[in-house]
């Protein structure tokens, strides 16, 4: 069976909160006005994301468990998104996050660390060749060591093309990326350290033939090609009602717009417009920004 687009990376469970007033307090009381428990991670909420856009994906990576997998299946049953890859482990209750949102400000806990501990149980999936070769693009997230490593040189096998995620200029999957979005997580990092945007955009694209784009949250974004002059976009100015998922529908965007051949500033554009939408709403998973929404706001500026 084929589909649009294959994705391997994060697929969880989040218990999200919305706070009524400011951010969180020592010892003192906070109002929640609304709290929920949907599908989450970067992986799984760009699929949202991009099923709400009418693309078709198929996921991969993270194991699933007694709690996340129902979540999972009962929020799907209904979208052009396939769990049929995803590895349900009866004895694991699934990889789940919380989060607490006031606007601008979020705070997310979890257990990730523990997942990398020595003797801990590998709680994520190898690819299946059969995934790749049956998808038109692909993204991947760069959390699962050798499995990610493998996902990405089958893409390059099948030539299939991929956007992934705050990649470093001397990993693989940057160097053989078709988009590398590159957030504040990866240009703090100890690698980069005293460097500005500028010098970081101009490692990352010498060691690629792919799109760079360095997003900087209210900023402009920095993006462009080995061997063109770098070019910025400021990113559209909405009401924030949550900034939970920005990055995440960010990377849908961008994987529609190399699904769809958008040239460079066109996709740029769809992507910022994505996120927008996505930071105008809470909760994300059940309100996805539609393509009619985007091409209005794309539209309006």
């Amino acid at each position: 069976m084929s589909y649009d687009v294959y994705m391997h990376g994060q697929v969880l469970g989040t218990h999200s909160f919305l706070l009524k007033g400011d951010f969180l307090k020592p010892d003192e009381y906070s109002e929640l006005s609304a709290k929920y428990f949907l599908p989450g991670g970067e992986t799984g909420t760009a699929a949202t994301v991009l099923a709400s856009l009418g693309v078709s994906v198929k996921l991969d990576g993270t194991h699933i468990g007694t709690e996340v997998a129902p979540l999972l299946k009962e929020f799907y049953k209904d979208k052009s998104v396939d769990l049929s890859s995803l590895y349900f482990d009866p004895d694991y209750e699934g990889l789940m996050d919380y989060v607490v949102i006031a606007g601008l400000v979020r705070s997310p806990m979890g257990v990730f660390q523990s997942l990398y501990e020595r003797g801990a149980k590998r709680r994520w999936s190898m690819p299946k060749e059969e995934d790749v070769i049956g998808c038109n693009v692909a993204a991947i997230d760069p959390f699962f060591i050798e499995a990610t490593q493998a996902v990405a040189e089958l893409c390059v096998k099948h030539e299939k093309p991929y956007v992934t995620i705050d990649c470093r200029h001397d990993s693989y999957l940057h160097q053989h990326c078709a988009i590398n979005v590159v957030s504040k997580e990866c240009t703090s990092s100890e690698v980069y350290k005293g460097k500005s945007l500028e010098e970081i955009f101009e490692m990352l694209v010498e060691t690629t033939d792919g799109l760079v784009i360095i997003t900087s949250g209210e900023k402009d974004m920095l993006y462009g090609r080995k061997g063109v002059p770098m070019k910025r976009m400021k990113p559209f100015s909405v009401e924030v009602k949550s900034t939970l998922g920005a990055g995440d529908t960010f990377k849908a965007g961008c994987v529609y717009g190399l699904l769809h051949g958008m040239k460079d500033d066109e996709l740029v554009r769809f992507a910022s417009a994505c996120s927008a939408i996505a930071i105008s709403r809470f909760p994300l998973p059940l309100n996805p920004p539609t393509m009619e929404e985007v091409k209005t706001l794309v539209e309006s500026v």
